[in-house]
């Protein structure tokens, strides 16, 4: 049994900046020692296909009034399984699945549970299916204990998946991306154990139907 939650779709968005206001494009890390200006897997990834005039009357700006640029928004479904161990999220060009890391791994290790493999390889068989060839495989962790230590220990387990998907993934050339991020981007209040829960996961990301 899962329970759905749907964003808004929406095609283009056309936003109007006002009195010096501004939008700010948002942009990705590449070093594990950097991090990225927004959570992983947020930046904008299209822009919009549809010219707008900005002369055009019918727009009714106020006065002093300008367009900022548009942009075309990604559709997001999410689906979580009820124990909420494993949440899907897909837009149109990406699958993300994160796993809560009592899951894969025994409280504060880096060391597979029984269960682990066959969850990872299933994952990994869809990424095959999907002909990928870049991953990004991000470890997080609640706010509890040292930043230091949930840094050291979201990399271990980022490289325990990453070890574990290599296996099964067949495409030679594909890259992969393996980061730790102790307790930054939680998904969830870190006030509470469901919260922390969640907040302790590793994350897999691919691109949908690529090659």
């Amino acid at each position: 049994m899962t329970t759905r939650h749907r964003t808004t779709a929406a095609t283009v968005l056309v936003g109007l900046v006002i009195a010096g206001a501004h939008l700010i494009g948002a942009t990705s890390a590449h070093a594990d020692d950097v991090k990225p200006s927004v959570p992983p897997d947020t930046e904008p990834s299209a822009s919009a296909p549809v010219p707008i005039k900005a002369d055009s009357p019918r727009l009714k700006l106020p006065q002093g009034g300008t367009l900022a640029p548009p942009k075309l928004l990604d559709l997001v479904e999410v689906v979580e399984d009820i124990a909420g161990e494993q949440r899907r999220q897909e837009t149109n060009q990406t699958v993300m699945v994160a796993l809560q890391s009592e899951v894969l791994f025994p409280e504060d290790s880096a060391v597979f549970t029984a269960q682990a493999s066959a969850r990872i390889q299933a994952i990994a068989q869809e990424i095959n299916q999907q002909k990928a060839t870049r991953i990004r495989v991000f470890g997080f962790t609640d706010d509890q204990g040292s930043y230091e230590h949930g840094k050291e220990l979201s990399k271990q387990r980022a490289d325990a998946v990453h070890g574990e998907l290599a296996k099964t993934v067949t495409n030679p050339s594909v890259v992969f991306d393996v980061r730790g991020y102790s307790e930054d981007y939680p998904i969830a209040d870190n006030g509470t154990e469901e919260g922390r829960k969640k907040n302790r996961r590793v994350e897999i990301t691919f691109p949908r139907g690529a090659g």
